[in-house]
């Protein structure tokens, strides 16, 4: 369609005048999104769950620490970092809304409460989280679950209870945490996590954490194949046995720098089966002398162009050399090499999750000096992170099946993203005739996306 200039443009270039008025009076609000969270908090009766895991902790006489805590689910997932970040929504009244407040605590305030969480609320908010996604499982009822061990750096430049001086890629000689992260391949989700200081190995504690992982995923989800995937931080006997004994089907990188044995079968194979133009492999069933049972090994190599050192005279030809690069994969599944190749390699989505949730829901931030403190914090991120996910598989249908790389079964959109197109989207609270009226500008996107998550079925959330 076309139009005429005139409907088009404007001669109006004058500045208006500015006029800051009491949001409270004007009920005005920046975030008319939030109704979609409140929506969500409601189905899962979410912050009667956050008062019972605190039942028995030491409370601020005016904001209980569940109050907090809820605050801070809003606080990350409208994309805020600092806690002082507040003071630019505390009195917009949608969020007060969602909170069931009519006031929000002062930084200080929440900064104290998070201060005083004790061991047994921090666990049992922990407990919380873990249900959540436990009961989402259930509900959808897979046939497969994917669960992929890694851990990741939590910096900070303070003295923080529990941290210590580790690795640190990024930030050298920082001091950190370093938790060990359980996510679910399917859904994008993180199951669980165990707090651990900077200074340990990946694998430290690793062993009975995935036990008590799977027992519980066995517990409630009794016919579903488990499976796992894990760096070279996990190859060791007692890892492998225990998921072999627990019937978990598991893929694991192996350190073949370690072994010379490994390095000798791989420099003195002449003939590689080959899976494509870019990867070849060969298997056999071996363990170090050291170990009981034996295991079955895939070698694989992969060509890759080398890179060309000295001058290059960029008028003539430049020939391309190539190159392998080798890996090798302990694994118990019975499938064919190039599956288990594929399957292994899609761990890499682990990482994509981790990048979201510090990225968008602030995972890595460390607000306070005390370790229940942060412990909270970050489980309040992780509860973010996963109720955006959440919100979506209630919402959508699936996008596809299970693939071989275990892609998760929704095409999920990120926080960053939602946040934009939808939680920040001006709004003002009436009352036409008594009825409590949220009116918004016209936008039909906008509008398919806030109904679709409020008008999705009742059944399908499980509290």
């Amino acid at each position: 369609m076309k139009f005429k200039k005139p409907s088009i443009f404007t001669k109006t270039k004058k500045i208006p005048e500015l006029r800051f008025d009491d949001s409270s009076t004007q009920s005005l609000t920046s975030f008319s999104g939030l109704v979609t969270y409140q929506f969500l908090f409601q189905r899962l009766h979410l912050s009667n769950r956050l008062k019972e895991c605190f039942v028995g902790q030491k409370q601020n006489l005016v904001y209980e620490c569940h109050s907090v805590v809820l605050l801070l689910i809003i606080h990350l997932s409208l994309g805020y970092k600092w806690l002082r970040d507040i003071t630019y929504y505390k009195d917009d009244p949608m969020v007060q809304r969602v909170l069931g407040l009519k006031r929000l605590p002062d930084v200080s305030t929440i900064s104290r409460t998070l201060k005083i969480v004790n061991d047994d609320s921090a666990d049992r908010l922990k407990d919380l989280s873990k249900e959540i996604v436990i009961q989402r499982l259930e509900n959808l009822d897979l046939s497969i679950i994917t669960l992929d061990f890694d851990g990741s750096v939590l910096s900070t430049s303070r003295h923080a209870q529990g941290t210590a001086v580790g690795y640190n890629k990024k930030k050298k000689g920082a001091r950190s945490y370093y938790p060990l992260f359980c996510t679910v391949a399917q859904t994008s989700q993180i199951l669980d996590f165990y707090h651990r200081p900077g200074n340990v190995h990946d694998s430290n504690g690793a062993v009975e954490y995935a036990s008590q992982i799977v027992e519980e995923i066995r517990k409630s989800l009794p016919k579903t194949i488990i499976e796992s995937r894990t760096d070279s931080a996990f190859f060791n006997e007692d890892q492998l046995d225990e998921w072999n004994d627990c019937g978990v089907e598991f893929t694991a990188s192996v350190p073949f720098e370690r072994f010379s044995e490994l390095k000798q079968k791989i420099e003195s194979r002449k003939r590689w089966n080959k899976i494509d133009d870019t990867w070849s492999f060969f298997e056999e069933n071996w363990s170090p002398s050291s170990w009981d049972a034996k295991y079955r090994f895939v070698f694989v190599r992969q060509k890759v162009k080398k890179q060309l050192k000295g001058p290059i005279q960029l008028e003539l030809f430049v020939p391309v050399n190539m190159d392998f690069e080798y890996k090798v994969i302990v694994t118990n599944k019975k499938r064919s090499a190039k599956d288990i190749l594929m399957f292994h390699n899609g761990r890499g989505s682990q990482e994509a999750i981790f990048a979201e949730a510090k990225t968008n829901a602030n995972m890595e931030y460390i607000p306070v000096k005390k370790l229940n403190g942060n412990k909270t914090y970050l489980l309040s991120a992780i509860l973010a992170h996963n109720l955006h996910k959440e919100m979506q598989i209630n919402t959508y249908e699936k996008d596809r099946g299970h693939t071989k790389k275990r892609s998760p079964l929704w095409k999920f959109e990120s926080l960053s993203i939602f946040r934009k197109n939808v939680l920040q989207r001006a709004g003002r609270l009436i009352k036409p005739q008594g009825r409590l009226t949220l009116v918004m500008s016209k936008c039909d996107k906008v509008k398919k996306v806030i109904t679709d998550i409020l008008e999705s079925p009742v059944g399908s959330f499980k509290p």
